[in-house]
């Protein structure tokens, strides 16, 4: 392959001009797979700030929208998934039955996240004190990041997405 990844900051696709580079090889024969480039500040507050005017537009989305999103993306890893094995085995040194599993525990998670419906569903309870009632909302909060560990290059994101 040795090419240069792009970043995808704000829906598209979009070379970087950050001059550092991480090469990224095959564990199993050190062959180079690709270069993906050190994202610039520059860059870094352009995919924060795509991320937060998304999540604005997000918010807004009603509930049962969102649940047909994570049926979609579910669809997608399912249709993909030895594909995306393929990929894991190639970069991490997993074996292609060890990264279908990997790819296939996200998967669940996923479709954990298809019953969006329910698990935003929040709680009444009343008279949890004389005269005082609870009550609880979920809403969506806003833009966050996650730091994966190497060894589950796709569980672990596919938890993290939903």
């Amino acid at each position: 392959m040795n090419d240069i990844l792009p970043h995808y900051i704000n829906g598209e696709f979009i070379q970087s001009n950050s001059p550092q580079h991480l090469e990224i090889h095959d564990p199993a024969t050190q062959e180079l797979l690709a270069r993906v480039p050190m994202a610039s500040d520059d860059e870094i507050e352009r995919a924060v700030a795509g991320a937060a005017e998304a999540f604005i537009q997000w918010r807004k989305v009603p509930v049962p929208e969102r649940a047909r999103v994570m049926l979609r993306y579910q669809q997608l890893l399912k249709e993909h998934h030895d594909e995306l094995a393929r990929i894991l085995a190639e970069d991490n040194g997993k074996t292609f039955e060890d990264a279908k599993g990997d790819v296939w525990r996200g998967i669940e998670v996923v479709e954990q996240a298809c019953n969006v419906p329910s698990l935003l569903m929040g709680e009444t309870v009343e008279n949890v004190a004389r005269d005082v009632d609870s009550y609880s909302i979920t809403q969506p909060l806003g833009v966050c990041v996650g730091i994966t560990p190497f060894n589950f290059p796709a569980m672990i994101p596919l938890w993290m997405f939903p």
